[in-house]
């Protein structure tokens, strides 16, 4: 399986600007075969609880065809991260765009403290099976934290973990041992995809990063970089791609 991840900067507020970045991320992902691509946090929107209710949409959304249509054409997996809507209640979410599938609205479970003054958490543990032999766990970055997510992962037979992350300069490094400890106690491939240059108030630190099932590091980007990481599962081939983005 070939699973990739996406290192974007961010546009702060701005859906369509980072849209339209994403699709050339897409089309890196797509020029390599990946099966899967998981961008940042909240990567549509940047991470902006602030701004979150009043970007608040949901998978119904007619700006998100298009990665529907890539999904459907290219076979892919797109996940991207928005802040959603039900009722009067906010979500952190990742859509989750799947070949010839309905769209699936994964929603944070685990809030951090402060997210929970202006979010609710979700209730859909989902994992995703692909080709038979492979399961892939979707997290939400404060998720990789929670001893249950990665618990609840491992029970659904998952071999593949990725977190999706705003990740800041102070707290990359207490993330990527975290994510590496979860690789190595459930023997999992795992991946997580984060954010270069500002969002939300914070520095962030890049270093998206691939480590195997015995959670060592197979590589790891760079604080600027933005670029996409392609990871063949079965033949350990890794393919990196620069994207310039529109800013």
């Amino acid at each position: 399986m070939k699973v990739s991840i996406a290192q974007t900067r961010p546009v702060k507020g701005n859906i369509e600007e980072n849209l339209e970045n994403h699709l050339q991320f897409i089309e890196k992902a797509t020029r390599n075969e990946a099966d899967i691509i998981v961008f940042p946090e909240l990567s549509l929107t940047g991470y902006e609880p602030d701004l979150a209710r009043q970007l608040a949409t949901n998978k119904a959304d007619k700006r998100f065809e298009i990665f529907q249509k890539i999904s459907d054409t290219k076979k892919i997996t797109i996940c991207v991260g928005i802040p959603t809507i039900d009722n009067e209640n906010i979500f952190i979410t990742m859509l989750i765009f799947s070949p010839d599938a309905d769209i699936i609205q994964y929603s944070k479970q685990y809030l951090y403290e402060t997210e929970a003054e202006i979010f609710t958490e979700g209730n859909n543990p989902i994992v995703l099976p692909f080709d038979g032999k492979n399961i892939v766990a979707p997290a939400i970055c404060y998720e990789t934290s929670i001893e249950e997510h990665a618990q609840n992962a491992h029970e659904k037979n998952a071999n593949i973990y990725i977190a999706s992350v705003l990740n800041s300069v102070n707290g990359i490094d207490k993330d990527l041992n975290r994510i590496s400890n979860i690789a190595k106690q459930y023997n999992m491939t795992a991946f997580m995809a984060n954010y270069t240059g500002q969002s939300g108030g914070y520095e962030c630190a890049g270093k998206s990063t691939i480590w195997n099932d015995k959670g060592q590091i197979i590589i790891q980007l760079g604080r600027n970089e933005e670029a996409v990481l392609v990871y063949n599962t079965e033949t350990g081939e890794i393919i990196k791609e620069v994207v310039n983005s529109n800013h």
